[in-house]
């Protein structure tokens, strides 16, 4: 049967399982419920350590391509407020609003400082609002990084133009 996103139902049960189950961090050994597995891995230090000291990736066969070492990540990023790194973007909003709800600091924005345009020294007043109300949706679907802001401006404007 070919799978159809449209009728996705959520299993329950499944979730139930998780919440239910603890098992130890492969860093420090600390039982955590399966469903905050993820986030706690992504905090914890022991773990952080241990992925330092992992072999950096080697091909297997030489590549005649270089190896971009210019390209900044914007796929992943830490929390401003704790430093739990590897969170995608849906994954941070997530993160932020179960741990850091309340928090009253002003952060800078990863994602926004991520971006060609971002000022890395901003510190949003709500951070969360921000995140819930500015990054509903991943930037690499709508932006071209290669063009710079008067291009990009300038493709907009031919693209309006064009469609009647």
């Amino acid at each position: 049967m070919p799978f159809d996103p449209k009728k996705v139902e959520k299993a329950s049960n499944v979730e139930k399982q998780l919440s239910s189950y603890k098992a130890p961090c492969r860093g420090c050994s600390k039982k955590v419920t399966l469903t905050k597995m993820r986030a706690h891995v992504s905090s914890c230090g022991k773990v952080q350590e241990q992925m330092a000291n992992c072999p950096k990736f080697v091909p297997v066969i030489p590549t005649s391509q270089p190896i971009p070492s210019n390209i900044p990540n914007r796929s992943t990023f830490v929390c401003p407020y704790c430093g739990a790194r590897n969170l995608d973007q849906q994954e941070l909003v997530k993160h932020c609003m179960e741990n850091h709800r309340n928090d009253p600091n002003k952060v800078v924005c990863p994602v926004c400082s991520a971006m060609p345009w971002g000022d890395p020294s901003y510190k949003s007043a709500n951070f969360l609002q921000h995140l819930l109300h500015r990054h509903k949706f991943s930037y690499d679907t709508f932006v071209d990084y290669s063009i710079d802001e008067e291009a990009a401006l300038q493709a907009a404007l031919a693209l309006s133009l064009s469609e009647n």
